[in-house]
């Protein structure tokens, strides 16, 4: 199963991300949608679970979850938008997380994948029109044989739009 991973679109979808989510058969967006719209764009590729972030505080957006957990090609999976990573498989924060095959968050705009206590948590970065001097992109989350991969795509430098 091919799954694409967005976060933090603040209301703009790159039309490249539509490029490299062709042939997903999920979209699960971390938070910070901004708008309505960029869901049901990305709905147009396929289905869609989204959380809110800490920025969808009115309207449509507003109303979606802080956190939603599934199950998805036999793997266990957990949505949400911030996560601050436990030190360690001990950490009392690491319960939260005990018994995800995944951890699907944004916020930091940061794209990153890192294996802790049996779980991967992953952050496909920003997604929307460039801030902090950071490339936007997006992740894909493949799941084959039980095996979960992640890879990070960004996107095209002239797609964008102006910085924010």
């Amino acid at each position: 199963m091919k799954i694409g991973l967005i976060s933090d679109t603040h209301g703009y979808l790159n039309p490249e991300v539509l490029r490299l989510f062709a042939g997903v058969e999920l979209i699960l967006h971390a938070g910070d949608i901004g708008d309505e719209e960029v869901l049901q764009r990305l709905r147009a590729v396929a289905p869609v679970t989204a959380v809110r972030g800490n920025n969808d505080r009115t309207g449509a957006v507003s109303r979606y979850p802080e956190e939603q957990r599934s199950e998805v090609a036999g793997k266990r999976l957990l949505l949400t938008h911030q996560v601050t990573l436990p030190k360690g498989p001990d950490d009392p924060s690491f319960t939260a997380y005990r018994g995800m095959d995944a951890v699907v968050s944004g916020h930091s705009h940061i794209a990153r994948q890192e294996l802790l206590g049996g779980v991967l948590f992953l952050n496909p970065g920003a997604a929307g029109k460039p801030r902090f001097r950071l490339v936007p992109s997006v992740g894909i989350l493949t799941i084959a044989d039980g095996v979960l991969a992640f890879a990070v795509e960004t996107l095209a430098k002239g797609s964008a739009g102006p910085p924010t």
